[in-house]
């Protein structure tokens, strides 16, 4: 477990830290980084958002980051912060009504936090406006999330549901076409010919057992990625980012 100094938790890695201050999203209550004999370029500049944001700094040796980190990839630096901001599924909906040309990304009870943290870069860098999860059974932005996102979760809008079927069904009602992701069944068509081009959002499965029933009957599209090799599907991660930069490719044509 991951030792915790006071309130909040703590994210670590310079690119984490680096944009838990650009994003502005969370309080920061403390900085803590190993002590150099010459403060490096990054390190002032952190030292210098630490000051900025009213937090307390210290320097501590690498094995106390360890520690914290949870012998994780520290790089030297690590802040404690406040809880990860969600939003609400009815902010989410306001997002959809509003605009056309929506991207809302669904994860049906992921697990992994390397997936989950794989997702929420892509669903950054493709212009993602929030994502869904759900609250019981699957995998919260946590540190480790963070870390896997290279921070980009920092920067994005997720909803946290109780029950994921029934913020679809919301979703639906406030115009959003859901795109489920699947390797075969009824009334699956290849990922291309789908438009990608309006209010939608697309819903990928965990790992291993894939999109929920109730979860695949609630999509208005089932999608596949044709494989070609012997295996019979890709890494949650990879499928969906695929599938978000076709939504991409397809509003940039």
């Amino acid at each position: 477990m991951q030792k915790r100094t006071g309130r909040g938790e703590w994210i670590y890695g310079r690119r984490p830290v680096g944009e838990v201050f650009a994003a502005g999203r969370r309080q920061v209550y403390e900085l803590a980084m190993a002590a150099e004999d010459r403060e490096s370029i990054e390190q002032t500049q952190f030292h210098e958002c630490a000051t900025k944001a009213g937090a307390f700094f210290r320097q501590v040796t690498k094995r106390e980051l360890d520690t914290i980190s949870g012998d994780g990839n520290h790089q030297g630096v690590a802040v404690r912060v406040s809880a990860f901001p969600y939003i609400s599924i009815d902010e989410v909906c306001a997002e959809v009504r509003e605009n056309e040309r929506v991207l809302i990304l669904i994860l049906d009870h992921l697990v992994d936090p390397q997936n989950l943290g794989s997702l929420m870069r892509t669903a950054d860098a493709a212009g993602v406006q929030a994502v869904i999860i759900p609250e019981n059974r699957a995998a919260a932005i946590t540190p480790a999330v963070v870390r896997a996102s290279a921070g980009a979760a920092e920067h994005m809008r997720v909803a946290k549901v109780v029950n994921l079927v029934r913020s679809l069904n919301d979703l639906k009602e406030a115009g959003l076409w859901v795109v489920g992701l699947a390797t075969g069944g009824e009334g699956v068509r290849n990922y291309t010919e789908i438009d990608f081009k309006g209010r939608i959002g697309i819903a990928v499965g965990s790992e291993g057992h894939g999109l929920k029933r109730l979860t695949r009957e609630t999509c208005d599209f089932v999608a596949r990625l044709p494989m070609e090799g012997a295996v019979a599907s890709l890494n949650a991660s990879i499928a969906g980012a695929i599938c978000m930069y076709e939504a991409v490719r397809q509003r940039n044509a």
